[in-house]
């Protein structure tokens, strides 16, 4: 039975193998416990601390959160990259694969990691200060509780950061966006939004606006980002099969950028761009989806017949809207869903027809 390495080598190689990776995810959450604890201990001592609202324990492990998983994010993928560029990766993994991220794919899933950290623990303490009405929490466990909180949201980054594959990306997209979303719905400074469109949410000055707009243009870049690792294990053969990647690839980059172009032109600023951006969405996807059967011929039919009906979900919702039996929001709503399940699916099908997962040759015959 081979013996666990040293504190010491897995502090110079925290990302070589999967026993060095988990263990540095320990490392990880303890220090910045022992980190968070100390400002902890200094704004809570002395007084009882509410559970939720200004300066509540939940703010402050939303706040530290925050900014402890976009620091642990980008620490963690620039080690990655040094240690792959080293040749010190025993074990490979997701750490080791050849696809790089740009700076600006790096600060965009930093920023989503650190904004779901936020929502999520503003949401608990809501939940937790609803459910335990009028309690407030003693100095000593709301340090304990926060540095807990704040050091298990590190723990939790850095395995996502150091595991970085295209379905979870994905994942952090969708909560990204429902998170962000919500949170906009929320804060909403005009209740009576959703009588008017989704968009509706990125008009005025107020949070409410900014985090809608926000959320927008980093999924957007995001998006773009998985157009590359969406399409890099299609596998291709003929120089058709190679312009069909190309196309896919590069639908979905501007499908990202029209995304992000709809965040970056809210409605009331721009209503040209604004609304150029949102049909541009719409008829990328549904080119995207029509020639999908041209551009990659060996893509799942099944998945072939999913699109062709999400595409008449979208046409009958259309009808609906026209004859007005459904609102602008409701369609945009539903449309905005199905175009991202759409795509997180397509990420799981292109990574099944990598020939390691399909058990095809190169020449076509069966392995």
């Amino acid at each position: 039975m081979s013996r666990p390495a040293p504190i010491s080598w897995l502090l110079r190689h925290p990302v070589a193998n999967a026993e060095s990776r988990e263990s540095a995810a320990l490392l990880v959450g303890a220090a910045v416990f022992v980190v968070a604890a100390i400002p902890a201990a200094i704004i809570f001592w002395g007084h009882d601390v509410p559970i939720s609202g200004p300066g509540s324990v939940g703010q402050f492990v939303a706040l530290v959160s925050a900014g402890a998983a976009i620091l642990v994010f980008i620490a963690t993928r620039l080690v990655s990259h040094a240690s792959r560029a080293e040749g010190t990766l025993l074990d490979p993994g997701p750490a080791g694969r050849g696809e790089l991220l740009r700076w600006y794919d790096i600060g965009a899933i930093a920023l989503a990691h650190g904004v779901i950290a936020l929502l999520v623990w503003l949401a608990v303490a809501g939940l937790l200060s609803r459910s335990f009405v009028g309690a407030v929490v003693f100095p000593v466990p709301a340090t304990l509780l926060a540095a807990v909180a704040i050091a298990v949201t590190a723990y939790s980054v850095f395995l996502s950061a150091v595991g970085l594959t295209p379905i979870l990306m994905s994942v952090v997209l969708a909560v990204f966006v429902v998170a962000g979303t919500f949170a906009s719905m929320l804060s909403a400074g005009d209740p009576l939004w959703w009588q008017k469109n989704l968009s509706t949410l990125g008009i005025s000055d107020d949070l409410s606006a900014f985090a809608f707009n926000l959320t927008v243009l980093i999924a957007g870049v995001i998006v773009t980002t998985l157009a590359h690792y969406a399409t890099a294990a299609i596998p291709v053969i003929t120089p058709d099969e190679s312009r069909g990647r190309a196309l896919i690839r590069g639908a979905l980059v501007l499908l990202g950028v029209l995304l992000a172009c709809v965040g970056l032109f809210p409605l009331d600023q721009n209503m040209t761009a604004h609304n150029v951006s949102a049909t541009g969405m719409l008829v990328v996807f549904v080119t995207v989806v029509i020639g999908l059967r041209w551009w990659i011929p060996a893509i799942p039919r099944v998945f072939l017949l999913l699109g062709y009906v999400y595409l008449g979900i979208i046409a009958l919702l259309a009808v609906w809207f026209v004859t007005g039996y459904y609102t602008l929001t409701a369609v945009e709503l539903v449309a905005f869903l199905l175009i991202f399940s759409w795509l997180i699916v397509f990420l799981r099908q292109t990574g099944a027809m990598s020939p390691a997962e399909t058990g095809i040759r190169a020449d076509g015959s069966l392995g």
